[in-house]
Formats: structure tokens, C-alpha cells, sequence
């Protein structure tokens, strides 16, 4: 089994910083992806952003330049930097990571989610 420590999030003011962290541990034999996913209130679960084991990365169009997600593969950690953020950047944010354990079986794991709140 993976499992994902998550870290970081909190309350700011709308136009302030955050950042998140996360961790997998586990049964790990390559991380194919990690990413970043939030849940608004009365909302469906939505990607905000995510980072292959090569660097390439994605985001959602409502935090393009605002988010920068990173890597460190010997950590296998992802970082989630939050700037200029909005009172719609409000949610929980869930870590999650996809790739394949050991023995060699794919694996899709979620972290229990971290608390982002951004005041007006």
C-alpha cells in the first residue's frame, strides 16, 4: 500500500500565500504522477494541478500563474505553491498520487485531504 502525508494549508487573506506538501511511503517501485486536487464546498472534486515524474505539469485554467507545482523524485514529495490566492481558492485540498508498487502493481492513492481557506 501507498500512503500520502499531506501537509501545510490553512487560513490567509485573500492575495496571500500558502503552501502544500505531500509525501508517499509505501510499498513504491515508480511514481508516475503526483497532483493536487480540491474540493469546494457544494462542489465536485476538481484537479488543480499535477507534475509527471519527468517535470511536465498541468493546471487548471482558474489557478495558471497564480499555482506552481513541483517535484523532488528522491523525496517522492510534490509541493503545491500558492500565490495571489482568491476566496474561490477555498476547499480541501487532497493529494494524490498514481503509479506502480511492489510487486509491480498499479496503484491511484489519495491523502485525507487539508484544509485551504482564504478570507475576502
Amino acid at each position: 500500500q501507498v500512503q500520502l502525508a499531506e501537509s501545510g494549508g490553512g487560513l490567509v487573506q485573500a492575495g496571500g500565500s500558502l503552501s502544500l506538501s505531500c509525501t508517499a511511503s509505501g510499498s513504491i517501485f515508480s511514481l508516475v504522477a503526483m497532483g493536487w486536487h480540491r474540493q469546494a464546498p457544494g462542489k465536485q472534486r476538481e484537479q488543480v494541478a499535477r507534475v509527471t515524474s519527468g517535470g511536465s505539469t498541468d493546471y487548471a485554467d482558474s489557478v495558471k500563474g497564480r499555482f506552481t507545482i513541483s517535484r523532488d523524485n528522491a523525496m517522492n514529495t510534490v509541493y503545491l505553491q500558492m500565490n495571489s490566492l482568491k476566496p474561490e481558492d477555498t476547499g480541501i485540498y487532497f493529494c494524490n498520487a498514481q503509479g506502480y508498487g511492489t510487486p509491480f502493481k498499479r496503484f491511484d492513492s489519495w491523502g485525507q485531504g487539508t484544509q485551504v481557506t482564504v478570507s475576502s
